[in-house]
């Protein structure tokens, strides 16, 4: 004789059945869930776990130079005086960054003892080519600022000349000049624009 079906809770309702014979009777379970596909990861909705805070990853490598590392043909003069004579254009580069602190003869002559001296003059290129990336948010390409100057110091060189002039930073005025020129533009744009009075000598 079978036992009557019974249910437990809402999604789950077990039935027996009782087989022929002298055979044990065998509870079968059966579950019945209601999955609904919404077409979205059940991971997105989930909470996120106790402690776990996104990390905010700047993602920014900087901005590209005006000039490529091998664009020495856009300005012949300073790559010919380069290729002659690399320690003047460091000292040019390095009295700009420096704001005056280092000069131009201070800097080309520090320059110009370290070349010999296993040609370890790239330590000092390399380190304010790492400045002028910093100063103006540059990007380290295509190379590594210490391969781009073990390997093509030159080029480097005059590509960070190129920077400096493309704004308005001319190494060849020095930092005295490039302070006067300034001072020259504000002073021109605060002129009154009706011309002076003459003025006389007197004797």
């Amino acid at each position: 004789m079978g036992r009557p079906e019974f249910s437990l809770s809402r999604s789950y309702s077990i039935r027996t059945q009782q087989r022929e014979g002298p055979d044990i009777v065998l509870p079968v379970q059966q579950t019945s869930v209601s999955i609904q596909q919404t077409g979205v990861p059940v991971s997105q909705f989930a909470p996120a776990p106790p402690g776990y805070h996104q990390a905010n990853v700047d993602i920014s490598v900087g901005t590209p130079w005006r000039t490529g590392l091998f664009d020495c043909q856009e300005d012949q003069t300073n790559a010919v005086m380069t290729a002659i004579l690399p320690c003047v254009t460091f000292g040019q580069i390095a009295e700009v960054m420096d704001e005056g602190a280092m000069t131009c003869p201070l800097g080309s002559f520090i320059y110009l003892l370290m070349m010999p001296a296993l040609c370890s003059q790239w330590v000092m290129g390399l380190k304010y080519r790492e400045t002028m990336r910093r100063r103006f948010n540059l990007v380290e390409a295509p190379y590594s600022d210490c391969a781009t100057h073990v390997l093509c110091s030159c080029c480097s060189l005059c590509q960070e000349y190129r920077e400096l002039k493309a704004r308005n930073l001319d190494p060849i005025l020095g930092w005295n000049g490039i302070l006067a020129q300034r001072q020259g533009q504000h002073e021109s744009g605060d002129a009154p624009s009706f011309a002076p009075p003459k003025q006389y000598m007197s004797k």
